[in-house]
């Protein structure tokens, strides 16, 4: 009998449950998306023409393995001025093919097959099936709506098991908008070190922080040694298309890090990078303008939301951070994965299940306010009228 050449850790994770309900929206005209985590924001001009700059004076060279220089400088800069936790540019910081190859490289780097990793649920959906192509195992830590879908200490341990190296920690948190105080980081923090765990946080929606100071996990006493900070630049700097990130970690993990990203990508673009320099070194003069209207904006739209799904009679905590709304749909009687399907054929409105993120989404859609204020009180006015026809 002929074998199967395909891995089976890549053939047993399924497809990303949220695409098919873009792929349908892509052929329905007039259908309007709360679904797309991406902000409506075009890069800013001076960020966009840095990179035209740099193509038309013919830079289309390759970068060093681990970026420019001067970015990993200005990223050094950038975590000590804003988040008080201080890398070593030559040896500790990496730039990346978004955050995304980031978090691939570390899981890659540290973790070995049967190993047991922790990931969010719900969380953003990549973290399971990246785990799963190392073929470790991913275990889910359950968060709830009565914790403000924060990571609290006793879930932690509830899910903890002798197999368990890691910890994946994104706060701000896609899809539920939960934010982690520096409290409740300081308990997450004694569980670490009390199993010797390797902590990788993403921190990917950091600048979009509305209630409350967002703490880097690594500036807490005794975790930078343990911890992998993931951050980039297609959130705060509305950068999506270029795709760059960038990873902070020990320098022996950073190396091996580098080491995959040396034989697999060899280096982020260019030019991404010279607009990620731009980006940083404007933002470092002007006190970071361009975020802190984009994060105005969010953060009017994220009330308004908020405020109509819950006239709508959908139960929503509010979300302090990202651009999400993570409502219960449970009152309507109908699974999410109905609900938004019913919502997408019969109103053209775009919206995610909740199990998309994992078994402790169900029964909740995920809503993206990173999307034109008109276009979402219509939205509202669909869901509005698909509601009253339940």
């Amino acid at each position: 009998m002929k074998r199967s050449f395909v891995n089976p850790h890549v053939e047993s994770v399924p497809p990303s449950g949220i695409r098919r309900f873009f792929d349908i929206a892509g052929t329905m005209q007039g259908a309007i998306s709360l679904g797309v985590g991406e902000p409506d924001f075009v890069t800013p001009y001076h960020i966009r023409n840095a990179a035209i700059d740099s193509l038309l004076d013919g830079e289309t060279q390759y970068t060093p393995n681990k970026g420019l220089q001067s970015l990993l400088d200005e990223i050094s800069r950038y975590m000590q001025d804003r988040f008080h936790v201080s890398y070593d540019p030559a040896k500790e910081i990496m730039v990346t093919v978004g955050a995304s190859e980031a978090i691939d490289l570390a899981l890659r780097a540290c973790i070995q097959p049967g190993d047991d990793v922790l990931v969010p649920d719900p969380g953003y959906v990549s973290y399971a099936p990246c785990v799963s192509f190392v073929g470790a195992n991913a275990i889910p830590v359950v968060t709830k709506a009565e914790d403000e879908f924060r990571m609290t200490k006793e879930c932690l341990e509830n899910a903890i098991t002798p197999h368990t190296k890691a910890l994946i920690l994104p706060y701000p948190n896609n899809p539920t908008g939960a934010v982690m105080s520096r409290e409740d980081l300081m308990n997450v923090a004694a569980v670490a070190q009390a199993h010797d765990l390797l902590v990788i946080s993403d921190e990917i929606y950091a600048e979009l922080t509305y209630v409350g100071e967002m703490t880097a996990f690594a500036s807490l006493p005794g975790m930078k040694e343990r911890t992998i900070t993931i951050n980039g630049f297609s959130k705060a700097f509305a950068m999506t298309g270029w795709r760059l990130g960038y990873a902070c970690a020990p320098r022996e993990i950073l190396s091996q890090m580098n080491k995959i990203h040396q034989y697999t990508i060899m280096c982020a673009p260019r030019q991404a990078q010279v607009a990620a320099l731009q980006a940083l070194r404007r933002g470092r003069e002007n006190g970071f303008e361009d975020v802190v209207t984009m994060r105005e904006s969010y953060n009017r739209r994220r009330r308004v939301m908020l405020d109509a799904l819950r006239k709508m009679g959908l139960d929503c905590f509010e979300p302090r951070g990202a651009f999400y709304c993570f409502p219960s749909v449970k009152a309507t009687g109908l699974s999410s994965e109905e609900f938004c399907t019913r919502l997408l054929q019969e109103h053209k409105v775009v919206c995610v299940p909740g199990e998309a993120f994992g078994s402790s989404g169900k029964g909740h859609i995920r809503c993206c306010y990173a999307t034109d204020m008109n276009r979402m009180l219509e939205a509202f006015e669909r869901m509005q009228a698909f509601l009253s026809s339940l």
